[in-house]
């Protein structure tokens, strides 16, 4: 391994130099990489030399940009058997979140301050603490398994990740929850009214269970007949169906629950 300068002048007659360095890795191939300080050269030369003894190295030539990655990822997911709505959640992180901000970025080139950088322009462009989050855990996830691929030695993400830096994301993501306001992130009792009013009478039970209950859209899109209890006045969560029809079990025995019904849902 070597680090050489390089002379040159280009067509307007201006004096360029930049900084060489020539190695072999692991497999015996030859490659350069340019820095534009004798500095740069000099630390990645040293760094190299260790991850190449070790075996470790993977050349920018040999890995690929964070979307290229990230479709990786998803095909893994898809074919592990991920559910249908994980994987499109999975999705939107990296559309809309990461591909946009740092997708044509080599993975061999990401650096903690780089993902540092990405997180505050995630926030300055109107992102929550908790998407940041979320969309930080995601692009964990991505390099892990582009580190099992051999695209890449280092995951940046989870190198940056501490029991402090965890806290201090959820300190702020509870500080910016606040309490649900009536009329501004919740229908106020004449709005409800005017819903359950006009609704269709197909829709209309639908939509007082869920109104009066608070089942979360999978739970009601599971219930059955059979769930429900019009003599008692409850209903039993026992199953939930996804927005593509499927049904699942919940997560947890925890989530098989009983939920008392209102008389307005009994008698409609």
């Amino acid at each position: 391994m070597s680090v050489r300068k390089r002379h040159w002048k280009t067509s307007r007659g201006e004096e360029k130099t930049t900084w060489i360095v020539d190695y072999t890795d692991q497999q015996g191939n030859r490659h350069l990489k340019t820095f534009a300080r004798k500095k740069e050269a000099d630390a990645f030369a040293a760094s190299t030399h260790v991850a190449i003894a070790k075996g470790e190295h993977v050349a920018d030539s040999a890995t690929v940009t964070v979307t290229e990655a990230g479709e990786l990822w998803l095909a893994s997911g898809t074919d592990a058997g991920l559910e249908r709505t994980t994987i499109d959640q999975y999705r939107q992180h990296l559309n809309l979140h990461i591909s946009p901000l740092i997708g044509r970025e080599k993975l061999s080139q990401l650096s903690v301050p780089l993902i540092r950088a990405f997180q505050d322009r995630l926030r300055d462009e109107g992102r929550s603490t908790a998407m940041v989050r979320r969309v930080t855990i995601s692009l964990g996830s991505i390099l892990a398994d582009a580190q099992e691929r051999g695209l890449v030695v280092r995951n940046v993400v989870r190198e940056m990740s501490s029991r402090r830096s965890r806290g201090k994301a959820r300190q702020g993501e509870r500080r910016q929850k606040r309490k649900a306001q009536v009329g501004v992130d919740i229908p106020t009792r004449e709005e409800i009214r005017a819903i359950i009013e006009h609704a269709d009478d197909r829709w209309r039970p639908l939509l007082i269970t869920a109104i009066l209950t608070g089942l979360r859209a999978s739970e009601l899109r599971g219930l059955r007949w059979c769930d429900v209890d019009l003599e008692a006045g409850v209903l039993h969560v026992r199953q939930r169906a996804d927005r593509y029809q499927k049904i699942g079990m919940p997560k947890s025995v925890a989530g098989q629950r009983t939920v008392p019904l209102s008389p307005l849902v009994v008698n409609t």
